[in-house]
Parts: structure tokens; sequence; C-alpha cells
């Protein structure tokens, strides 16, 4: 096993258990603990890559979630391949599968290497400007073309095999980030009694604790301060530690959400269990502790393979046990690469750092690299790098006065460090809407006024120094928990200071230099310049012009210099320029985890009722209705639908039938104010309807359009049992909560579904009243005692009910509401008790005949969002002594009284055997000119069996001016003369309902 940049000792790894996994097809050696990025550099593999336009040789840049170059493919097995995986972060273990992206036919040699050469071709918004004409050439050459050069890896085509888990949770402190600020912050709010959830994205906590290996915390190494720490808090029960853990978005009332890593470093089968889980946090503070960003420098050819972050360098050497590079030079303008330095010389490297500040303004930390043995270059610059698929040397020049450049110097080397600064991860501070400051002091963006109930702490706000993160971090955790607690942490201090640089001084010929400001998507410093030359001033024009900040890694590398370089051209200040749109999420997320459990029959769920399996076994055909399953029709031997129907439609109107209604929506409305709810939510009156008596109700929007209708039935002076259409019941639960919150909270109403408590068996016809008489007790089902539209408290075969006389048919009907648990044994008895009278079950395609032939409208196809009251002729329902109700100003719109609006009517065909579609057009005149004008629709269209012939609903303009009146409506073969009538075919009198 050979490991050539191994480190003989150091790092967090396990090194008594050796792992080997693939990359492009060749095995690679690490150990448990290593990421797929510090197991290919310790074997000496630092190409990983091709860039996105030049396809140039790309290595790994960083150690963490800001990586935008080394992007894997993982194979998970079973053919799932996940592109744009990024190698920082994949924790490597046995078995598993890598290559990489973006070349052909090798990454060694890639063809695609040739736009390297035509980039003075390819600047900054080349496709604008080039694929423009001929303008045939759009669909047949260019469109093709860039379909296929674009993106990096290849999305799977497979199905998802993984599962993935779903979980919502509350705590009193949410604490994102688990390096020093985050975990003093967690102790402060544990210690105060708070419930705490900690989201740390790596595999464990301890941030930038787990490779400082100089500090001292309280006169203790920092790794037994963090051990301490962690033991504190896993032993509180009061402490949810959440590692592989990233908070992706930060929303409205500090709901955040979290993608949790739960089984991709796990070795062998883990298919029982979930691949990852979405959380989504309702937090009552939240403490932001996302650490700080390393800022690259920007000179010539940045980009080559082995020239990373000078603070990765630090994490490889101390984290990993990785050497880069045996040779390294880091190039900075600040003070935190020094330790990176001392660091690597610790571990017998060749060190050499040159520093852009001049001598006098470096610090202590100049004295201790050279007292190391390290050569130091103070006032020089970085002007260039040498090397093809990693780099070979950094080329270095000093600058003299007048910021003149010296005679330029090649330092050798196999990894440069490059540090130019720092940034605060403000993403989520940003999300939560949370306003910006910039803080001139370390040249970034610092979280200014919150939004929320949020406070950022340590690298998050800019604070840097060790001593000074910890004691921030103890302060907010104690703030988030409600006390004022403060700790005072002894820390060795950190090295923070630095100089702004926004692109390092060359010598060379500006308009010549590619210097990388974004490394995935290979925008340069001279293509922001070009945007700014050619007008685009706004920095989200910039952005899109030239797709800087628009890589997988978010602009986190990339935006402050681009910043910087923009305002540099604008000769403004870097405020004025403002920043790009933090948008969720902060890193990559799989759809899988987004999605959850909700797949396949989750995703789109059916919803059955408790006579379901008694109607499979029937025979009954099933439609969808909303979310439910419902029985369509059910048809005998030799049957088809039509006929199926036809035989339930005269057994209802001769005889009686059975119906499942269980997918009405049930609302419960209880309270002191449960009538003055109900005025005030439907256009009828309710405040005189007597206990035990129901009504129908008919509820508009605000527009005063109809919204959905049901029958209610007053329980009791404070009771009200409402019921909606089968797809309306979350909707007008969501239009009641609406206004009972926010319009009238000081109503004492309490609302609640019971959708799911009550079934509903609807039983109608002459003879239903006899099939039901010996089954119900302590009610007196007369005529007289128990009339049309009333409604009982009792029993029916010994289960409580709540007995409606009401009817969706025009006959003598009955609904009877039974708790949903012994609703299929009351069905069956009723069932049994009704054969002697030819008791007939029947489905939701006869429900709707037989309420056509009454003229009964079903919202959602007599209506479509645009229907008042009066357009379906019920203006008579709306209560004129009423002082207001939910749409009632909207009824006085001129648009809403003016004349010509659309109206239901009835429709017969002159051949009574031809039934319309619905949804055919009408028309006044067949032979009118295109385009004609539409009078209007069928909405309901039907053969019925019991008026022997077609009929149909319509909405007409001016349709109750126009009855015995001809027009014409579209048939696939040309149009049908119709004559309009009134919307009633059968019982026209009523005379039924009331038997």
């Amino acid at each position: 096993m050979t490991q050539p940049y191994r480190l003989s000792r150091g790092g967090r790894i396990d090194r008594s258990r050796p792992i080997v996994f693939e990359f492009n097809g060749r095995p690679v050696h690490g150990f448990q603990g290593d990421t797929v990025a510090s197991a290919l550099l310790a074997n000496g593999i630092h190409l990983v890559g091709r860039s996105f336009k030049y396809h140039r040789p790309r290595g790994i840049l960083s150690h963490g979630a800001d990586e935008p170059s080394a992007l894997l493919s993982v194979d998970r097995g079973a053919g799932r391949v996940d592109p744009n995986n990024r190698a920082s972060v994949v924790e490597a273990r046995n078995g598993l599968r890598t290559t990489s992206q973006n070349h052909w036919p090798s990454l060694d040699f890639d063809v695609g290497a040739v736009n390297d050469l035509l980039s003075p071709v390819f600047v900054a918004g080349f496709y604008y400007k080039t694929f423009m004409w001929p303008r045939k050439f759009w669909d047949r050459v260019y469109e093709p073309f860039i379909r296929s050069a674009a993106g990096l890896g290849k999305a799977p085509t497979e199905a998802d095999p993984d599962r993935y888990a779903n979980r919502h949770a509350h705590c009193d402190v949410l604490v994102v980030g688990a390096g020093p600020a985050g975990l003093a912050a967690a102790l402060a709010a544990a210690r105060a009694g708070a419930r705490v959830i900690v989201a740390e994205e790596g595999a464990e906590p301890g941030g930038s604790l787990l490779h400082d290996t100089t500090s001292e915390i309280g006169n203790r190494p920092a790794a037994g301060w963090l051990a301490d720490v962690l033991a504190d808090l896993d032993a509180r029960e009061n402490v949810i530690f959440l590692p592989r853990t990233t908070a992706f978005g930060y929303y409205n009332h500090n709901h955040v959400a979290l993608a949790e890593r739960i089984s991709d470093h796990l070795p062998g089968d883990v298919s029982r269990m979930p691949r990852e889980r979405l959380w989504q946090v309702r937090a009552e503070r939240v403490v932001l502790a996302c650490g700080a960003h390393e800022r690259p420098l920007v000179f010539a050819d940045n980009d080559r393979p082995a020239i990373m972050l000078a603070e990765s360098v630090r994490v490889f050497l101390n984290r990993y046990g990785v050497a880069p590079g045996r040779r390294i030079v880091f190039a900075t303008s600040g003070a935190s690469a020094y330790t990176a330095a001392l660091d690597a010389k610790a571990a017998g490297l060749n060190v050499t750092l040159v520093d852009l500040r001049p001598e006098a303004d470096c610090g202590p930390e100049l004295g201790r690299l050279r007292a190391a043995g390290c050569e130091v270059l103070t006032g020089h610059t970085v002007v260039g790098s040498k090397g093809r698929k990693r780099v070979t040397g950094l080329l270095v020049a000093p600058i003299g006065s007048g910021g003149r450049i010296g005679s330029r110097r090649v330092l050798p080397c196999d990894c440069v460090g490059m540090s130019g600064g720092w940034t605060p991860a403000v993403h989520l501070f940003s999300q939560s809407r949370g306003k910006l400051a910039y803080d001139k002091a370390i040249d970034a963006f610092v979280p200014g006024a919150s939004a929320q109930a949020e406070q950022s702490a340590g690298a998050a706000r800019g604070t840097y120094d060790l001593s000074a993160c910890l004691a921030e971090g103890y302060a907010a955790g104690a703030a988030a928990a409600g006390t004022d607690e403060r700790c005072d942490f002894s820390a060795t201090p950190t090295a923070t200071g630095f100089q702004p640089v926004r692109s390092m001084p060359t010598d060379a010929d500006p308009t010549k230099v590619r210097a990388f400001v974004d490394f995935q998507n290979d925008v340069t410093a001279k293509d922001i310049k070009l945007a700014v030359r050619e007008g685009f001033q706004s920095i989200e024009h910039v952005k899109r012009y030239t797709t800087t900040g628009m890589a997988t890694d978010q602009g986190k590398t990339s935006n402050m210099n681009a910043l910087g370089i923009v305002a540099e051209v604008l000769d403004r200040p870097l405020p004025s320029v403002g920043t790009t749109t933090f948008r969720p999420p902060y890193t990559p997320v799989t759809f899988g985890t987004l999605v959850g459990p909700a797949r396949y029959a989750l995703f789109d769920p059916i919803r059955t009722t408790p006579i379901h399996e008694w109607a499979e076994r029937q025979g009954a055909a099933f439609e969808n209705v909303a979310l439910w399953r419902r029985a369509w029709y059910f048809p005998k031997d030799g049957e088809d639908i039509h006929a199926a129907v036809a035989r339930e439609c005269k057994a209802v109107r001769e005889g009686v039938g059975i119906f499942d209604a269980s997918t009405l929506g049930k609302i419960e409305i209880v309270g002191p104010d449960a009538a003055e709810f109900m005025n005030r939510m439907y256009v009828n009156p309710w405040l005189k309807l007597e206990p035990g008596r129901c009504r129908y109700g008919l509820m508009l929007k605000e527009d005063g359009y109809i919204l959905d209708d049901g029958v209610v039935a007053r329980v009791s002076k404070d009771c009200f049992h409402v019921t909606t259409t089968t797809g309306g019941a979350p909707r007008v639960l969501a239009h009641m909560e609406d206004y009972l919150q926010t319009e009238w909270p000081d109503l004492q109403v309490f609302l609640t579904s019971t959708t799911e408590q009550w079934a509903v068996i609807a039983l109608q016809g002459p003879k239903a009243r006899q099939v039901i008489e010996p089954l119900v007790e302590d009610i007196d089902l007369s005529p007289d005692a128990f009339p049309h539209m009333a409604m009982r408290v009792g029993s029916i075969c010994g289960v409580p009910t709540r007995l409606f006389r009401v009817s969706f048919t025009g006959e003598l009907g009955f609904e009877i509401n039974v708790p949903s648990d012994h609703a299929l044994a009351v069905w069956e008895a009723i069932y049994k008790a009704g054969q002697p009278f030819g008791i007939t079950p029947y489905g939701t395609e006869t429900m709707h005949v037989l309420r056509a032939e009454k003229g009964y409208i079903i919202v959602g196809q007599e209506t479509d969002g645009t229907v008042t009251p009066d357009d379906v002729g019920l203006a008579g329902m709306i209560a004129k002594a009423k002082k207001d109700f939910v749409g009632k100003r909207s009824l006085a719109r001129p648009d809403v009284v003016a004349s010509g609006r659309k109206q239901l009517v009835g429709l017969v065909t002159d051949d009574p055997t031809l039934v319309l579609d619905e949804g055919a057009q009408i028309v006044a005149d067949p032979n009118q000119p295109v385009p004609m004008r539409m009078l209007g629709h069928v909405t309901s269209s039907y053969w019925s069996p019991n008026c022997n012939r077609s009929i149909a609903l319509a909405l007409v303009a001016g349709g109750r001016e126009l009855l015995g009146r001809h027009l014409y409506a579209t048939t696939p073969t040309g149009f049908s003369r119709v004559v309009v009538r009134e919307p009633v075919f059968f019982d026209i009198q009523g005379e039924r309902i009331n038997a």
C-alpha cells in the first residue's frame, strides 16, 4: 500500500483501518477518516478534473464545502451514478467508485482542451454575441451544441433506489456550525436549560480546532478543550447533535432546513437505511456560527492543480496527515497563512512564503517563521505559475517604490498555498432577510440588522481571534437561551491582520493575463472588467453576463474578489457595488432529500373510505377524485358504464340506492361565537337556524366568486357540522382559519377537521325510510317529526349517528354520519336490510346524472373561479339584511352586476340521443366568420335514463334571457342545434324530496 504523500504521524485518521476505493478505475489507498480529496492527495493525485468552459486541468482547491473544482461522479451501485460531488466532502470508504468529469477521451488527454487555445474568442458573454445568426442555425446547430456541451457531470438516467427520510423538529436554540463559536454557543444555551440542536456539516464537530495543533484554550491544548466540551454536550439530554448536516435554507419564522447525510459514508449494505434526511427545524432563536471562507489570490494561471488555499494545506497536514506537496510556497497578503506555513515546516516540508505586504506591515508571525528556517519574501507579488497538470513553480517579483514591479523570480514548488483574506459565511444570515454591512477593517460584508430572532457569532460575523470567537459564541448562546451569562476564554492569540487585494499586481499586459476568479466557470478578472466596460454596472448583471458566482460553490470563493474588481473598474467604494443575492441552497442538495419519502404512492397518495374494500368485492370501477379513490359505478356481468349507470339511476328513482359519501369534507365549528362566524363566512344567514336543522351554505372568495358549498347542520347552540365538497375540504378549512386568525381573532371559535372521523352513507330513493326505520334508535323518522333539511342525533345499529335528512338526488334521502371505525358494519347492515326493497349501490357517475337531472350544481364543474351566486341562479340565498360576509362588497362591482354575464341554463339537443361533450363551445350562429363569438360552454352533459334523453347544463352569456331560444354547440363533426331551457329536467316541482 503506497501513499507517498502520507505523513508518518499525525492527523485524526484511523491508521489501523486501511481502505481502498477507485478513482478513474485505479485503486486509491487511504484510511478511515479520509475524504476522497485527502486520500487522492496522499497518493500524489492532484489532477482530478477539467474546468467547465476551457477544459483546463483542475485540482483540489479547498478542504470543505466551498470546493469549486474537484467535482467527481460517484458510483453508488445499482447503476446509480451521482455527478458533481465535491471530493473534499465525500468521505472515502471501501469499494467507493469515483470518476472525474467533463473530458473526452480521458482526463490526461482531453480534446476539449482546444477551447483553452480559443479562449480569446470565448470571452465573457460570447454566446450572446455569437449564436444570433443565421436564425435557422439556432434549432439545428447552436442549441444542440450548447446542450451537449453544457454541464459538468452527467445526470443519472436510472431511478434513484435510495430511501430518504423527513423530520420536523422544534427547539429553543438552533446552532448552525460546531466550530469554536458554535460549540461555545451550544454550551451556554444547554447550561441554561434550553433545548438545543447543533447542526455541523462536517463529519465531526470542532471546526478549526480539528486542525489547530498549536493553540491553547485555558492553558491546555485546544484538542483537550474540544473533547471536554463535546463530552459535556453529549451527556445532556437537552442537546441534539447532528454531524454531517448542512443548514441549506433559512426561511420565515426561524424555519431552517437541514440536510443530513446518513449512510453514504458507511461500509457494507446500507439499503435498509435512509441515505439522507431532511430536517425542518422551527427554532425560537438561531445562532449562526458558520465560519468564514478563505479567499484565493487572483494572479495569472492561479488555477493549476496543486494550487490551493493556504488553510486547506494546513487542514490536510494536521487533520488528515497528508502533505499536499514536499516543496510548498505560500502566497499571501495576510497573517493567517504564516500559521499554515509554520505547521508545514513542522511537518518537515520545504517552505517559502511570499507576502504582498511590506515588511513593516507584517506582524510577529514574520519573525517566528524566519526563526523556523523558512525564506520569507515580503513586498513581493505573484505574477504567474508554471506547470500544466501540476504546478512546478511560482513566478514572483518584488514591488518597488511607486508600485513598480521588479525582476521576476521562479520559486520551484509542487504545491502553492494562497490566502487573500477571509470572507464571513453570511449566506444563511442573508437568506433570513438580514441586512449586510460592510466592515472596512476586514474588507468584508458582515451581518448587520437582523430580520428574525437570530444572532451571528465568531468568524461568521468577522471575528477571527480564537478567544473572541469563544466569548462571542458563548454570549450568543446565552442570549438565545434568555440569560446574560458571559464567559471569558483565554486562548492563544490568532494571527488575523491582512491587506485587501483584488488581483495581484503584475508586470504583464492585463489584457493577456488570465487570472481566474471563478475556478469552476473559468471566469477571469479580465472577463469581469470587460463586462463593466460593456455597460454592466449592476453586480447582478455582471454575475449573469460572466457567470461568476453561479457555479456549484455559489460564489463562496469568488464573490468578494469579483465585487472588488468591479468596484476598482467603476472607481466606487465597494459597499456601493453591493452583493449578489444569497439564495438557498447553501450547498447543493439532492432531489431525493427534498422529496423525502414522497415518491410513488406517497407522492400522489390515494385515500380510501371505510367502504372501499366492500366496493372492490362488488366489482366497482373506481375513479380518482381529489386525493380520494371513489367508486365510479358498479357494473354487473355484461354491463358497460352506460348500462350500469342507467340501471343505478332507475334504481334510485324507483326504489332505493346506497352511496358512499364519506369523502365529503367535514369541519366541526364550535364555540360561543360559532353562529356569528358562520354568518360572516357564508352568504346566507345562520344566527336564527335552530339546532337540529340543516341549511345549504354557499361560500365566496373575497372577489365574490363561489369558493365552495355544502350542507351545514346546527348540532347545538354552539356547534355546527359543516360539509364541503370532496376536493374543497383543505382550502375551505384554510380559508376559515385565515379569517379567524387574521381578521376576527376576537371570535371565540374552534375549527376542527373531522373528515376522517365521520363516514357518510347516503341512502336515496322513495323506499329509503322503509330500509333504515328498523335500524334507527331514538329517532322518529316520520315526515312530520323529521322533515327535509333536518338533523337528529341518535344511533343506528347500536352505533352513534348524526342523521341528516338531505338529498343530492332530489329524492327522499338520508345521510347517515357514523364514526369511521363502525362505517362498514353499518353499511353492511343497511345493505342487508335493503335487500327486500331492491337496494342498489351506486357510484359517482350516477350521482352526477341524478343531480344534473335536478339542476344541482357541483362546485368546480358548474363553476370555474369566475362564477357568482347569481350566475348559477342562487342569488336568492344571499342574506340582504346581513351587515357583511366574505365577498359581499365584491358582489357590487360593476363587472359582477353587468348584463351579459354567463348564467347557468339547461340545454337539450334536437337529437335526443346526442350527448354533448363537456366543454363544448356554444355559439348563436354556426355560419358566422372565424373567429366566432363564443357565448359559453357546456359544464355537465349526460344521458338521462329517467328523462329518456340527453341533458346538459351550460354557462351561457345572458342565458336566462335566452330561454326557449335555439343555439348551437360544437361537436366532433361540426355543430348541433340545442334549445335553452331551465336547468331542471326531472321532478320540476320538487315534490319527491318531501315524501
